[in-house]
């Protein structure tokens, strides 16, 4: 499926820039907007997303917009998207950095020469050096983190949409709070007709944080993963992906059993809480996404 796209000033892309944030890392936000704002070759149009805070403080030409409570990840940054115009999208943690000046133009060129290219995730690189993780590639066999190839996951941090694909997708899912919404929405994606790509020309600096910084982390992780089946797998392969997935969290839990027992709690709730309504995948959704190297079964 082609996508329009939309120019403005002679031809000059027009992107909607939605900065996540709850308040708590001034200096890294003010970091990642200098990042945006450095950008050359394109127009943007940004606004910083308070997650239970009144943004304050912020440069000329950058807007709030103040959410009363901490809604989640997926729901804070679909609430930017209705304040920022532009075809393009990009959704940028509060402690996550372009790096480079033409980084948005780069991103721009790659949707313009690929109509079928809907959302794309740029290679991630540690704030100040170090060795990245393996869950920043969103490949399998992560190999050389600097060759770019299809994905059908993205890491949330730093993510480029083109709207009507991000649209057709229904955006990041809001139920999941905190979690695999990259997942979900890689998928749906490639439901809607488009190609997600992981792009390793592009990078950004994120600080090496762990996962488990986050209280719930472990309870989200199980709950989010049952979910995802139930939302978006047919049953054949739901059944398998979870079964997957537990087995390789049994596997990882044995130097540390005392994070099964959140992770258990989560699981049996993403079976008996309801999930938020469920929009299978298309069987040619699945034999797309195989022939491209990764069916949705791990």
């Amino acid at each position: 499926m082609s996508w329009p796209s939309e120019q403005h000033s002679a031809g000059t892309p027009l992107v909607g820039v939605v900065v996540l944030t709850q308040g708590r890392r001034p200096a890294e936000l003010a970091a990642a907007l200098t990042s945006v704002l450095a950008q050359d070759g394109v127009e943007t149009d940004v606004v910083v997303v308070g997650n239970g805070w009144q943004p304050t403080g912020l440069p000329p030409g950058v807007r709030g917009v103040a959410l009363p409570t901490n809604v989640g990840i997926p729901a804070g940054r679909n609430a930017g998207v209705p304040a920022v115009r532009g075809d393009l999208l990009l959704f940028l943690d509060d402690d996550a950095r372009l790096i480079g000046t033409t980084w948005l133009a780069e991103a721009a060129a790659l949707f313009a020469g690929e109509p079928e290219l809907g959302l794309v995730q740029p290679r991630v690189d540690v704030a100040g050096g170090g060795v990245a993780p393996r869950r920043w590639t969103p490949r399998l066999r992560v190999g050389d983190r600097f060759r770019s190839s299809p994905a059908f996951s993205v890491w949330e941090g730093a993510v480029v949409a083109r709207r009507a694909a991000f649209e057709a997708a229904g955006g990041w899912p809001e139920p999941f709070f905190y979690a695999h919404e990259g997942i979900e929405l890689a998928w749906r994606s490639w439901d809607a007709g488009c190609v997600v790509r992981y792009a390793a020309d592009l990078a950004v600096e994120h600080p090496l944080a762990p996962q488990t910084r986050h209280a719930d982390f472990f309870r989200l992780n199980a709950r989010n993963r049952v979910w995802l089946a139930r939302r978006n797998l047919p049953w054949s392969f739901a059944v398998p992906y979870v079964a997957t997935w537990t087995a390789l969290q049994l596997l990882r839990s044995w130097r540390a059993p005392a994070t099964l027992r959140p992770w258990w709690r989560g699981w049996w709730e993403g079976w008996r809480t309801p999930a938020g309504g469920r929009s299978r995948l298309r069987w040619r959704t699945v034999a797309r996404m195989a022939r491209h190297g990764r069916p949705p079964l791990i």
